[in-house]
């Protein structure tokens, strides 16, 4: 099955690569969730829009990406959430919170795509989160959740 990418998926590719995979991991998980469409003629006409908006996102180079971690690395991000009594969120922190924290605390201007939660934050304290700006620069962010 021939398919285009529309969001990054690990160990096939990046927004507007066109990808062959089995039909059944096409049919039943790649494009009910949205992270694919269809491959067919007109289609391969969105692909030039797709690499255009990633374009946009992207850090460019491993110098701009190796800045951008120096800068991730020295930043206190700290993120107020609702919690109880016990110290527990009412539900998680997102990779969208993540981001408005980071941008709030000064940092830099992150795609939520890009951050990796590894195990759901879901305790108030002091968190590590991961963010891939490059496919060779990774930067991890300290992150401290707080109740409000």
């Amino acid at each position: 099955m021939k398919l285009i990418l529309t969001q990054q998926v690990s160990g096939l590719g990046e927004p507007g690569d066109v990808i062959e995979v089995k039909d059944g991991y096409g049919r039943n998980y790649l494009v009910p969730r949205g992270f694919a469409i269809q491959w067919t003629r007109g289609a391969e006409k969105q692909i030039e829009s797709i690499k255009k908006a990633r374009a946009a996102r992207e850090i460019a180079t491993l110098e701009q990406a190796q800045e951008v971690a120096g800068r991730l690395k020295s930043l206190k991000v700290t993120l107020r959430t609702r919690a109880g009594d016990s110290g527990r969120l009412f539900g998680s922190v997102t990779a969208a919170d993540i981001a408005g924290a980071v941008q709030g605390a000064g940092g830099p201007d992150l795609d939520k795509r890009r951050i990796e939660v590894g195990n759901p934050i879901k305790t108030i304290g002091s968190h590590r989160v991961s963010v891939r700006l490059h496919p060779e620069v990774s930067a991890t962010i300290d992150l401290n959740v707080l109740a409000s």
